[in-house]
């Protein structure tokens, strides 16, 4: 990924490919309780399917990626300047 791009977090990428392509978003998951990043399914559930393994609701998950991007969002603008 190019420094200072903005990533979008979604739902059916896998939780490895996050962990590549943006640590960051990794670790705003991890205030979710998503400790995902150091289990070997990584390379095999999408996020989607890592909330639902911690009991997350599509509701929560949906609500979680939200917010989770919105914080990219304002990390990526105080980051690019």
């Amino acid at each position: 990924m190019a420094k200072n791009k903005l990533y979008v977090l979604k739902k059916d990428v896998l939780i490895s490919d996050i962990l590549r392509d943006c640590p960051k978003a990794a670790e705003l998951l991890i205030e979710y309780g998503l400790f995902c990043f150091t289990c070997p399914l990584n390379q095999s559930e999408t996020l989607e399917q890592g909330a639902a393994v911690h009991q997350m609701t599509k509701k929560q998950t949906e609500k979680m990626i939200k917010e989770v991007n919105i914080k990219l969002e304002k990390f990526y603008e105080k980051t690019s300047h």
